[in-house]
């Protein structure tokens, strides 16, 4: 077994494929029609289908909001320097709501950002830029 993908809800599918693909990098792999049940399904991810899982985005033709509940939590991405990740976010309009620094009871530097539907994506520091970026940071202010 392996994770395919993880579905998510949109109010506008324009808005929403900008955000995940231009803003977060992703491609959009294939989107779809389906007059007859008044919905479009987008794929989108950073590889293939068969080798990576993706988001599927569906639009319901006419809705234009979505009750996120309190259940849901987020989607993660591994960034291997999140403090730049966030600054290209920002400079293309991206809302970051959490910035850049050690998770609250760890040393993990996470951010977030949300979507235009008001979904969070936690981006994860892979590797040391990131830290090494902080430490200099500190440093300069000392």
């Amino acid at each position: 077994m392996r994770l395919l993908h993880t579905m998510l809800r949109v109010k506008d599918l324009e808005e929403s494929l900008k955000f995940y693909c231009d803003i977060l990098g992703m491609k959009l792999l294939r989107q779809k029609d389906y007059p007859g049940g008044e919905f479009t399904l987008a794929f989108v991810g950073y590889g293939d289908e068969s080798d990576n899982s993706v988001i599927e985005l569906t639009y319901n033709w006419g809705v234009d909001s979505y009750d996120l509940g309190d259940a849901y939590g987020h989607i993660a991405l591994g960034v291997h320097d999140i403090y730049g990740t966030c600054e290209k976010i920002r400079e293309q309009g991206g809302n970051i709501t959490r910035e850049p620094g050690p998770m609250k009871h760890g040393t993990t530097v996470i951010a977030f950002v949300e979507d235009p539907n008001g979904y969070k994506v936690e981006l994860i520091q892979i590797g040391t830029q990131g830290s090494a970026k902080k430490e200099t940071e500190t440093a300069k202010a000392a």
